[in-house]
């Protein structure tokens, strides 16, 4: 066997994502031109070939470079899963051995693994950070309601009674003026633009934008992933409109409905850090935190990055951000969020 670079689309790179009992969305190919066309970090896509021509192993990397926050290889960057994938300790070894490789030769000051499960004892960890929700869901609306707990579910009630209704886009711009306002008022950068297109253009009919609108105007909005038998509501947000119709509940609730009426059975709620607001959001749907582990392998010398809200050192920056007027904040926003990784 032998570790090649991925230079160009393959088909059975993705086909051995979906057929591994351990891929993820975040594993498959299309990551790799959305990053380096939106973001413009070089993607070296690792994966193992044996001498019949099949894949036996995949690492998605994303060598983020910034001068803000360092420099990293990350799997996998701008995404909450990563992590090599394998079917062989002989094929996880030499991805591992080729990452190490890639970290020796570059100015990266660490490799980090996003994934689900430890695989790595050895490495340092964020092991207490992440926490990810996922949770089975039924083909039947009415099972999936009562599943939510009951203050919650009044809270979904409302934005339906409130007239609520979802509208699919084929266009990202108007999920961006919702999703920007939002992450301004969470004192977050926003991502540029063209990531969203990107995406969408990347991934088809395995990306969703859904609208929520209120009296014919959008209040709240979010881009979902499909894969195999997941959704994924990956990022969303809403106005301060959507605050007084419980338009975010109700947009979750829009999500899962629809997955299930398009035969998914499972709902990925995301990440999110312990003791934020999205994760108490998250508990109140009913959803149990599943710890997230992130891996570190780091050079001699440097350390694992602490790049999160939950640090003091960006607390200014964050109140300050959040009274940027939005126009402001949709121009300078990119600039940092493509660093962010």
């Amino acid at each position: 066997m032998i570790v090649k670079q991925l230079t160009a689309p393959d088909a059975r790179w993705d086909a051995f994502v979906e057929d591994h009992p351990d891929g993820t969305f975040f594993h498959l190919s299309g990551w790799k031109r959305a990053i380096e066309t939106a973001m413009g970090h070089h993607c070296p896509y690792l994966y193992v070939e044996n001498d019949a021509g099949e894949i036996e192993g995949v690492l998605p990397l994303t060598h983020i470079r910034s001068r803000l926050f360092g420099e990293g290889l990350v799997s996998n960057g701008f995404c909450v899963y990563g992590g090599p994938l394998a079917k062989s300790t002989d094929a996880m070894e030499r991805l591992d051995a080729a990452a190490q490789d890639l970290l020796a030769s570059s100015g990266a000051d660490y490799l980090e693994y996003r994934g689900r499960k430890p695989l790595h004892p050895g490495w340092e960890c964020k092991d207490a950070l992440y926490v990810t929700f996922r949770k089975e869901m039924s083909a039947d609306h009415d099972a999936n309601m009562k599943a939510i707990p009951r203050k919650q579910r009044a809270m979904v009630r409302k934005g339906i009674n409130a007239g609520l209704v979802g509208e699919e886009d084929g266009d990202p711009d108007r999920f961006f003026s919702m999703y920007a306002e939002s992450v301004r008022n969470l004192g977050t950068p926003v991502f540029p633009r063209a990531w969203f297109h990107a995406l969408q253009r990347e991934f088809g009919d395995k990306c969703q934008v859904l609208s929520i609108l209120h009296e014919g105007r959008p209040v709240a909005a979010v881009m979902s992933f499909f894969f195999r038998n997941e959704v994924l509501p990956y990022y969303g947000g809403g106005g301060f409109a959507a605050r007084a119709v419980a338009g975010n509940d109700f947009m979750y609730w829009e999500v899962m409905r629809r997955a299930a009426d398009r035969g998914m059975t499972l709902f990925d709620f995301g990440r999110s850090k312990v003791g934020t607001g999205s994760y108490n959001f998250k508990k109140y749907w009913g959803f149990e935190p599943e710890p997230l582990h992130y891996e570190y392998s780091v050079k001699a010398g440097r350390a694992v990055p602490d790049i999160n809200p939950l640090n003091p050192k960006y607390a200014l920056m964050i109140n300050t951000w959040r009274r940027l007027p939005l126009g402001v904040a949709n121009r300078l926003g990119p600039l940092i969020a493509r660093n962010l990784g």
